[in-house]
């Protein structure tokens, strides 16, 4: 482990982070502050045992504090919030809802997307909110003005408003790093950057950047912030969380709630938008990272590690809290939840009784469709645990004809009902849009300004930059030194800014989509003079010794959640970024120091990239405003220099997560508050480059498979990609990065299997083709997965059953192969409703497929109509052995 030299005098060091970490008795996991009664923010409920957790201390900026400490909660706290309830307000709430028709309540209760929802039908169905996805737009438009925001908004305002009672409609967005589905506005630095800037104050401040950004365009409701603990960082939604330590959790959700939505004690301020602490509880805290997963805390884990953010958000009076899509099982525990969305012990015995949360509780994309006996459009379960705004992007004209039925029939009693619509009216006066003018009407409405926070961001940027090595005091540079920029992220907006970007998964961007941001060299172009900087992206054709220093910018590409998953991939910077080292060993050694910019959304094992730099910055993904990156490499007025620490350990090995203070083997590369300061070296020597065999977890060849083998999970799993073949092209034409392919016999397009767009819909037109996944790179051994009774899973709904005989087929490189006849499987499915499909690896290997060089794991051909969508394919060890699985004799 190493750690930084410690100077007198430091603000905040690394050691005096580490000091204040209070460890769990069973030395599990890492305890923040969360207040009992020793808790500075916390009393004794009167007359119970039940700590009670309110307004925390501050510093002396007047904001939370990061406590040193969090003393271990016994229970769930009670929750004091900021904002209590008004008896006037409860009156008229009382007397509308009892004037309110079950459509007019049940149209309250559903969240439409914009683009499946027409403002004629927001007031045909009295709906009470409505959202736009990521990568969703006013008329599809990704650079959509402030104007067509504000003319939807106002269209759906107005619809709502002319309906018998009149209750404005509110419109939610996924605002997570600023307005960033929004054309031109300034994106923060994501939460885990802003974690490593340990300022709680400046997380106020974005929160309130990011609202009046929002009200340029007309929303209400912003989708923020996240509260997620993250333990495992192969988690594609780690750079959501702002730490694995609770402390920084549990203080940044405080401010983030106030920032957004105005501090005012009687509501939401002018400027104000409704905040959501998300994702409600454990997000962070699945089995191996995998997104939606397995969370397995006991109980006292989720109260004192998962629960703290929302400790600190409640307190601040967050109005809304969004379910997670996660489980919470661990039957050795005798805990059984299953699906968040449908743990009324978790929703309503938790959250808003033994808490107090008197708010409204939203659920996530679709994810009323993942909980047992339910679909996307009925669940009568979900609302019974507590869910009270169903987010039902498509399907929501049959949710509102299910839910109906559900209510007259007794299935959901119409107290739950009136208790939703009760709770959703009180947060939309609380947000003064009972009086509001229309959006458009509003302060800040259409101002450009207000979508610009230009310093704020920078500033930011500049506060989230943590330096951890520093060989030779290379950093800052003076200025005027003449600089080689190399590196694929240092000209690339789309790089660091990250998933939610514009789009969903942030892809799909250029520079041109970003009109009033900097890039990292324009920032050094800034601050060096363009002179003294020339770029070579690749470093091929220049000469490393004719300047002072090189610095690359290197890192992650963009994704968001599911997409982002490492599953049994190693956090091995170089396997999955093979060009970025390749960079760097064309510039190390050749003459001049090499600094390395490194834009990532987690801690990566990055041992050999750090060999070849002399200095080296985890710049986190820092928003629109790259220039911030600059201000620090460069000697500048910014005299504070380097003053990040890490809100995340840093793995010393490619395997080594979850990786937490507290466990027995906590021997990170970098410990959590880890952070050079300029004029430190630290001691960083030459690191082990030890690059596993296999993936983690793997046998490596025979033995035993113990893990999933994930081959696409919303998006190709590496090393395998996605093809179509036909007679147009047998050798195959890969589909791209938006889902989509196309030959004359098939053609794929992206769908929701069970979540957005996680997978592909393939259509057969009549000729001969086949969707298939594979290993450009050649075959793997595969045996482990036969030997663990292993099946070929994947989800699946089929939109037109096959005209002719289909196959699954898989490969051990052509001509080598094995396949089943399918055709009765899928005419056997039912249209339009998905089903988990599982057939035996054994059933291949009988035919004949070589298990040690197996490239392609999954393969449907046919040769005449036929439509399906495919998703979540995977080769599961044990599956075989399920009640479901597919006996070999069926398939032939």
């Amino acid at each position: 482990m190493i750690r930084p030299p410690v100077r007198a005098g430091l603000r905040r060091s690394a050691l005096a982070v580490l000091a204040g970490l209070t460890l769990l008795t069973t030395g599990a996991a890492v305890v923040p502050s969360a207040g009992a009664a020793a808790d500075p923010g916390a009393e004794a409920a009167k007359g119970t045992r039940q700590p009670v957790i309110g307004k925390p201390d501050t510093d002396s900026h007047g904001c939370a504090r990061i406590e040193k400490s969090l003393p271990p909660l016994a229970g769930w706290p009670k929750v004091k919030s900021q904002i209590k309830q008004d008896p006037s307000d409860e009156r008229r709430i009382a007397k509308i809802v009892a004037g309110m028709t079950l459509a007019e309540k049940i149209g309250q209760m559903t969240q439409p997307e914009i683009s499946a929802i027409t403002p004629a039908e927001v007031a045909q169905y009295f709906i009470g909110s409505v959202l736009n996805g990521g990568g969703s737009w006013p008329g599809g438009d990704k650079h959509a003005t402030p104007k067509a925001w504000l003319d939807l908004a106002d269209a759906y305002w107005q619809a709502s408003t002319g309906t018998r009672t009149k209750i404005p409609v509110i419109w939610g967005i996924d605002a997570v790093h600023g307005n960033n589905n929004v054309y031109g506005a300034t994106l923060f630095p994501h939460n885990i950057g802003l974690g490593a800037a340990h300022d709680p104050c400046l997380v106020r401040d974005i929160g309130a950047a990011t609202a009046e950004q929002i009200h340029a365009t007309g929303q209400d409701w912003a989708f923020a912030p996240t509260l997620a603990v993250v333990r495992d960082d192969r988690w594609g939604r780690t750079y959501e969380g702002f730490s694995e330590d609770p402390r920084i959790t549990r203080a940044y959700g405080y401010e983030a709630v106030r920032g957004l939505q105005g501090g005012n004690s009687h509501g939401i301020g002018g400027k104000g938008v409704i905040a959501t602490a998300k994702h409600y509880i454990g997000d962070g805290g699945t089995l191996k990272g995998t997104d939606q997963g397995v969370n397995p805390s006991s109980e006292a884990d989720m109260i004192n590690i998962h629960g703290q953010g929302y400790y600190g958000a409640l307190a601040a009076g967050a109005q809304t809290v969004m379910a997670s899509f996660n489980s919470w099982t661990n039957a050795d525990l005798g805990i059984n939840e299953g699906k968040m969305h449908g743990s009324k012990l978790a929703l309503t015995d938790i959250l808003k009784q033994k808490m107090g949360f008197d708010g409204v509780v939203v659920s996530d994309w679709n994810g009323i469709g993942q909980v047992t006996g339910c679909t996307n459009s009925s669940c009568a379960r979900a609302v019974n645990a507590g869910i009270d705004v169903v987010m039902v992007p498509n399907d929501w004209k049959a949710f509102i004809t299910n839910t109906t039925a559900q209510v007259q029939s007794g299935e959901i009693p119409i107290a739950r009902v009136n208790d939703a619509v009760t709770r959703i009216l009180r947060v939309k006066m609380r947000a003064g849009v009972f009086g509001a003018r229309k959006p458009s009407a509003r302060a800040l409405a259409g101002s450009a300004d207000a979508l610009q926070a230009k310093r704020l961001a920078r500033q930011a940027v500049r506060e989230s930059q943590v330096l951890l090595k520093n060989n030779g005091k290379v950093l800052p540079l003076v200025s005027g030194s003449k600089v080689l920029v190399v590196g694929k992220s240092a000209d690339s907006m789309q790089n660091q800014s990250g998933g939610w970007t514009l789009s969903w998964q942030g892809t799909g961007n250029t520079n041109a989509d970003f009109p009033n941001g900097t890039t990292v060299l324009a920032g050094l172009r800034e601050a060096l003079g363009a002179a003294d900087v020339t770029f070579s992206e690749t470093a091929d054709g220049v000469d490393p010794s004719a300047y002072d220093a090189v610095i690359a910018v290197i890192g992650e590409t963009p994704y968001a959640e599911g997409v982002g998953d490492l599953g049994r991939r190693t956090l091995e910077a170089a396997k999955l970024y093979p060009g970025d080292l390749a960079v760097l060993d064309k510039v190390h050694g050749k003459g001049a120091p090499v600094v390395t910019v490194y834009l990532s959304g987690r801690p990566m094992y990055v041992n050999k990239e750090l060999n070849r730099s002399e200095a080296f910055v985890a710049a986190w993904l820092p928003g629109t405003e790259g220039a911030g990156v600059a201000d620090l490499l460069v000697r500048s007025r910014h005299r504070d220099g380097y003053t990040g620490k890490l809100s995340y350990s840093w793995p010393k090995s490619a395997c080594q997560t979850p990786l937490n203070p507290g466990t027995a083997d906590y021997d990170p590369l970098f410990p959590l508050g880890y952070g050079l300061r300029d004029g430190q070296t630290g001691s960083v020597g030459t690191l082990d480059e030890t690059s596993p065999d296999a993936a983690c977890g793997s046998t490596g060849g025979g033995g035993t498979a113990t893990e999933d083998l994930s081959i696409f999970d919303r998006t190709d799993v590496a090393p395998y990609k996605s093809f179509i073949g036909s007679p147009e092209n047998w050798g195959g034409t890969e589909i791209g990065v938006d889902g989509t392919a196309s030959h004359a016999e098939i053609s794929v397009v992206p769908s929701d299997v069970n979540v957005q767009q996680d997978g592909l819909k393939a259509t057969w037109n009549g000729g001969p083709a086949q969707i298939y996944m594979q290993d450009p790179a050649g075959g793997s051994d595969l045996r482990g997965y036969l030997n663990a009774d292993a099946a070929l899973v994947f989800d699946t709904i089929v939109h037109q059953a096959p005209a002719a005989r289909t196959v699954i087929s898989a490969h051990c490189v052509y001509p080598c192969f094995a396949e089943v006849v399918a055709t009765s499987l899928f005419q056997g499915l039912p249209i339009g409703t998905k089903a988990t499909v599982k057939i035996p690896i054994s059933c291949f290997a009988a035919g004949g497929l070589d298990l040690e060089v197996v490239n392609t794991p999954f393969l449907v051909y046919t040769e005449a109509a036929f439509s399906a969508s495919f998703a979540n394919v995977r080769w599961v060890p044990g599956a075989a052995k399920d009640a479901d699985a597919q006996p070999c004799s069926a398939l032939t």
